[in-house]
């Protein structure tokens, strides 16, 4: 591996990554490199990558940006440029892997297949990210993470009961299925570097394939065996689980939801002591797992009208004196003062530039005990490191630079 940027001490610290991706699931998987500790080089179109668009703005600067980009180095290049591909087998043969999210062959369009990159460094690793795959029928299609969550399985099951309600299918409410496909590039852009790199290592580059739909498919649990098995579709259920009982969001007297997880027999024999309802340890229809499952709906009601006598911070109180996993309903204001995220550092202040304030990060995960902070830096500003990178990698000087971003090369 090459020795990247202020990497010591951190996990990852010897580890260069190029990426050539947009909006989410590329961006995300160097993110979480970078958290560790590699030199993520970000390729952008001198427009920026358009998520600096999401989210909110303040002075024209995403805050969704400051921790999207963050540890990151910048580099605009207009790909389409003939001179673009030079730079790009250039910093290439100094990075250990390649990340990108285009339409499948669109950097072969490029002149960047991966037989021309690999002639820049014979050992690179390249995962590409999309919608459907590099192969199969559905491989030029269109698509975003939402479409991912579709065809995986994920929008229908995140959905209300059938029967409940005729709004539309419910969506988890962040980008799932780019992030996801992203933490699977990651597993094997390290898996792949183990066999490239280690002791026993065959030192070969290898090329990963992520789909944003497979990605999601892969964990429906046992959705597929049962259909297979039974021809049983599963199904939605709302704020329930269909394999565990009593695990339900249950309504307080103060316009809140309580999560409330007692379907184990000790948790449920101490939720019914709370509720006053003793007799219902052991009783039929509640005596074991498979038997509060199919009694779930009146379980569900019960509890229910008993935690509507309750506030929140009441039923979190009774709840966890009683030992019982159990959470109100968090957002983001909760998130920011919650004493565990901040005593680990999961919820932090970040320096940004581009604010007067610090921005609220979450932190990196995972946590690697005794390394230094994980996080370096918010995301740059477009381009903020094109001529510190084309310097100290390319060798390339001040004139040679200036007579390239004249020419529109970025």
């Amino acid at each position: 591996m090459t020795e990247a940027s202020e990497g010591g001490g951190r996990v990852l610290g010897s580890l260069r990554v190029l990426e050539i991706g947009h909006f989410v699931a590329a961006p995300f998987a160097t993110r979480v490199l970078a958290d560790l500790g590699a030199d993520v080089i970000k390729i952008e179109s001198p427009s920026g990558d358009p998520a600096r668009q999401w989210g909110e703005q303040v002075d024209g600067h995403s805050l969704w940006w400051s921790i999207h980009g963050r540890n990151k180095r910048s580099v605009t290049l207009n790909l389409k440029h003939p001179k673009a591909k030079g730079i790009v087998l250039g910093l290439a043969a100094q990075c250990d892997v390649l990340i990108e999210n285009f339409r499948p062959g669109q950097l072969a369009k490029l002149g960047l297949g991966v037989e021309v990159l690999r002639e820049a460094r014979p050992d690179l690793i390249v995962a590409h990210i999309s919608g459907y795959g590099q192969s199969g029928p559905y491989r030029d299609r269109a698509a975003f993470g939402v479409i991912g969550e579709a065809i995986g399985g994920l929008r229908h099951l995140t959905d209300h009961a059938p029967g409940t309600s005729d709004l539309p299918p419910v969506r988890v409410g962040v980008s799932i299925g780019d992030s996801v496909a992203g933490l699977y590039a990651v597993i094997g852009v390290l898996a792949a570097l183990w066999e490239r790199d280690s002791a026993g290592g065959d030192g070969k580059g290898r090329t990963l394939d992520v789909a944003l739909t497979e990605s999601i498919l892969s964990l429906m649990e046992g959705m597929l065996p049962e259909y297979g098995a039974l021809g049983r579709v599963k199904q939605p259920t709302g704020g329930g689980i269909a394999t565990a009982a009593p695990t339900n969001a249950y309504p307080t007297s103060d316009g809140a939801f309580i999560l409330i997880a007692a379907n184990s027999e000790p948790l449920f024999a101490r939720l019914m002591n709370l509720v006053g309802r003793p007799e219902l340890i052991g009783a039929p229809g509640y005596d074991g797992n498979q038997a509060r499952v199919a009694n779930a709906a009146a379980l569900d009601a019960l509890i229910g009208d008993w935690s509507r006598g309750f506030t929140a911070a009441k039923l979190e109180a009774m709840l966890g004196e009683a030992d019982i996993p159990s959470s109100k309903v968090y957002t983001a204001a909760d998130i920011a003062a919650d004493p565990q995220y901040r005593a680990r550092g999961m919820v932090r202040d970040v320096a940004d530039p581009n604010f007067e304030a610090p921005v609220l990060h979450s932190g990196a995960v995972p946590h690697v005990v005794g390394a230094p902070d994980p996080v370096r830096w918010a995301g740059p500003a477009i381009g903020a490191h094109t001529d510190e990178v084309l310097r100290d990698l390319l060798g390339l000087d001040v004139a040679a630079i200036a007579a390239l971003r004249g020419e529109g090369v970025f």
